[in-house]
């Protein structure tokens, strides 16, 4: 062999690293004729580039792969060279150490499962649980809470004794139901026996042949469970062992190997006591420095789609404390984020912990509940998803306002479908969706709504503001029926009354591009804040939906005043709590945590529950062409109301008001001069419909006299007094200007004919 070729590096085709490398050996040149040649002298060669070694090197290098095991092959082709790999794995490599560390990690899993019964028959025969409870209490200077653990230690202790005297007593009784069996068995059959013989229904010695095959029966069958459990008992135990050293242990980090799955750790109290021992704060870990265990006033059990317990922080610690680092919480548990969720319980210092099933979120909420039939009271709420736990979730509707928001594509439009579909199928609700965009999301509602407007343009935008006011026009005519109906709010026996107190459910979709309107922008945006603060005790609901829930975008007064916050993933913590509340964020309620494309479909939503927050995975109601799940719903509620004897109303639109404010001036102000500050409420009183009035300010007042009528309200000590005789002349000569006008509009005509 003249020489050797050795490709480097060393490493297998998946990245794993080889001993002895990869060996080319190249085959010596033997001319064959081309019919000689056999299937076996033809091989595929690899052609692979190496460097040229000297005789020495390949002396060495022949003895290093001799020791490895490695084999050179050579194959003979006609009038060739040909370069054969081979690659030999010696008992160091990655599977064996892989299935080597998988033995010893089960076999160390029985060995702590073992460990954990030994525990915990220790403690059930010293009392231990209650010993620990009695010095955490003492330690933490609670007496309650050491009476009542001392309490508990007495009475188990009083079971204990009783349980033990009760034994020669329970000896005894089994002793005589033996001895009476034993003699009793025996006297019946002998019994049975003469009976029969003496019926002649059969022979006395028959009777006493079947009794002893019954007992042979009995023993055989014995004998036959006798082995076996024998037989199967011992991997019966050890497989217990193993579950119990998975449930309550994790084997050490380095058993796991890369090849395994992800490890995943049992949630117990073990696991939760570990995680806040790692949050590093000083109470917790003096506490369990000084032996003591936390104490579960719920202890870890399956709920839902995770664990839940209930623990009593040491002294000094507070609940709130916990939430506020739920990230560091969260990888103690071996969970994200989104999947665990403390809060406070009964008291400050009670932790109330849910832990959500790894993966719990992949999941979804699963099909729309309604869709093959049934219908929605909005009194009750609406079908919006399920909750981490997988509990299904309505959404509030009535005396509410909803706010949704988040990143493109993540899900806000798809809550805004579900709510505006929960609340199609209640007969006695209307609906308005007004979209200024050009999209397809709401078409298919186009038939349920008594107003719809889709578009970007100026006229779309000012239908949206018509619309508005329109609204804005129906919560003051509605206050009024509250006054004229003695009640403070709208119930379900109003709406149905049809008085005109039916729900009113309005969708503004992509609202932040109707709020920054250059044109109808302000006014909307004033509009839609008289709405949300005194719309919803009569029966009006607001939806609004924007991806930007910034202070530019969306007036505060807006998200403050709506209960139901809605988040999908947001890209910040001002995003985050403009949609779930001021200091969500800090408080650990945080969209920021949801991972665009991966939670799509998931919020952490407010005011649904009497939570603080919930994680909600929203149904997703489909609206393409091929997929159309909304339509059959609208056709639904359409039957539905056509069984009421009515139809869907279009809105009617009033011809927009318009307002004289020099006229208005006129008829509130007196004989003598009013300070502009106290004239925009006298206006408000006299026009209380007219939304210019609503927001009027003094100083806006002025400014609004001097550009539009050229009226400037002179000073005096601090105080604008506007007179009265100044607005009465600006009329006069308004009106003289008029006159001259028509005159010499009339002159022209003359000339011109």
């Amino acid at each position: 062999m003249d020489n050797v070729h050795k490709l480097y590096p060393d490493n297998n085709d998946d990245g794993s690293e080889l001993d002895g490398g990869i060996v080319f050996t190249p085959a010596e040149r033997v001319d064959l004729p081309a019919d000689e040649i056999t299937d076996a002298d033809v091989i595929e060669a690899e052609v692979a580039e190496g460097e040229i070694l000297t005789e020495e090197e390949s002396a060495e290098l022949d003895r290093r792969s001799a020791n490895r095991g490695v084999v050179a092959v050579r194959k003979a082709v006609a009038g060739t060279q040909v370069a054969t790999r081979v690659v030999v794995r010696v008992g160091t490599h990655d599977r064996t150490k892989t299935a080597g560390k998988a033995v010893l990690r089960e076999g160390f899993t029985v060995v702590q499962g073992v460990e954990s019964w030994l525990k915990r028959a220790w403690d059930a025969s010293t009392q231990g649980t209650y010993r620990r409870m009695i010095k955490a209490a003492e330690l933490a200077g609670d007496r309650d809470e050491l009476k009542e653990w001392t309490d508990r230690k007495e009475a188990a202790t009083e079971r204990r004794h009783r349980r033990l005297m009760d034994l020669p007593k329970l000896a005894w009784g089994v002793l005589k139901v033996t001895v009476a069996m034993t003699i009793g068995v025996p006297f019946l059959v002998l019994l049975l026996a003469i009976l029969t013989k003496a019926t002649g229904h059969g022979s006395f010695t028959g009777v006493w042949l079947g009794f002893f095959a019954l007992i042979g029966f009995l023993i055989a069958a014995g004998a036959v469970v006798w082995t076996g459990l024998s037989i199967a008992g011992p991997f019966l135990l050890v497989l217990g062992a193993w579950r119990e050293g998975k449930r309550r242990a994790m084997p050490p980090a380095w058993l796991v190997t890369t090849a395994d799955a992800e490890w995943d750790v049992a949630i117990d109290e073990t696991t939760i006591a570990k995680a806040l021992e790692a949050l590093r704060i000083p109470s917790i870990t003096q506490y369990l420095k000084a032996g003591l265990k936390l104490q579960f006033i719920t202890p870890a059990r399956v709920d839902g789609r995770g664990t839940h317990a209930v623990v009593r922080l040491p002294a000094g610690v507070t609940a709130d404390k916990i939430a506020r680092r739920r990230g560091d919480l969260a990888t103690g548990l071996h969970r994200a984020s989104k999947e665990v969720w403390p809060k406070t319980g009964s008291e400050a210092g009670i932790l109330d912990l849910w832990i959500a099933d790894k993966g719990a979120l992949a999941e979804g909420a699963g099909d729309y509940p309604l869709l093959s039939g049934g219908l929605v009271d909005v009194f009750k709420g609406v079908p919006a998803g399920r909750t981490l736990r997988g509990d299904e979730m309505l959404a509030p509707i009535m005396e509410r306002n909803t706010m949704t928001g988040g990143i493109p594509g993540q899900g806000k439009s798809t809550a805004a479908r579900d709510l505006m579909a929960g609340c199609a199928l209640d007969p006695t609700a209307e609906l308005r969706i007004w979209v200024p965009d050009t999209n397809f999301d709401f078409e298919v509602f186009k038939p349920r709504c008594a107003s719809y407007v889709m578009g970007a343009d100026d006229d779309s935008l000012k239908a949206i503001r018509d619309q508005l006011v329109n609204v804005h026009e129906e919560v003051q005519r509605r206050g009024q029926l509250l006054v004229n109906f003695e009640t403070p709010a709208v119930t379900r026996e109003l709406a149905s009354a049809g008085v005109g107190l039916h729900p009113l459910v309005c969708l503004l979709e992509e609202a932040h591009v109707a709020i920054t309107h250059e044109t109808y922008g302000k006014e909307i945006s004033k509009l839609l804040i008289e709405i949300v603060k005194l719309g919803r005790k009569r029966g009006i609901h607001m939806v609004i939906s924007t991806q930007a829930p910034t202070k530019d975008s969306m007036p505060r007064d807006i998200t403050r005043n709506c209960s139901n916050g809605i988040a999908f993933a947001v890209g910040d913590h001002v995003a985050n709590d403009a949609l779930l509340g001021q200091g969500a964020y800090a408080a650990g309620h945080r969209a920021t945590e949801l991972i665009p494309g991966t939670d799509r479909g998931t919020a952490v939503v407010k005011g649904f529950s009497g939570e603080r927050s919930e994680i909600l995975q929203w149904y997703y109601l489909d609206v393409a062409k091929g997929n159309d799940q909304v339509t059959p719903l609208i056709k639904r509620s359409l039957d539905a109301i056509a069984k009421l004897g009515k139809t869907v109303q279009t809105t009617q639109l009033a011809a927009p008001e318009s307002r004289d404010l020099l006229a208005d001036l006129d008829a509130v102000l007196g004989d003598e001069p009013v300070n502009s500050a106290d004239l925009p409420a006298l206006l408000k009183r006299h026009a209380p419909t007219w939304l210019p009035y609503q927001g009027l300010t003094g100083k806006a007042l002025r400014e609004l006299l001097a550009d539009e009528y050229g009226i400037k309200v002179p000073s005096t000590g601090n105080r604008y007094p506007i007179d009265p005789t100044t607005v009465r002349e600006a009329i006069v000569q308004r009106e003289q200007a008029a006159s001259d006008a028509e005159a010499t509009a009339d002159d022209g005509d003359e000339a011109a004919s």
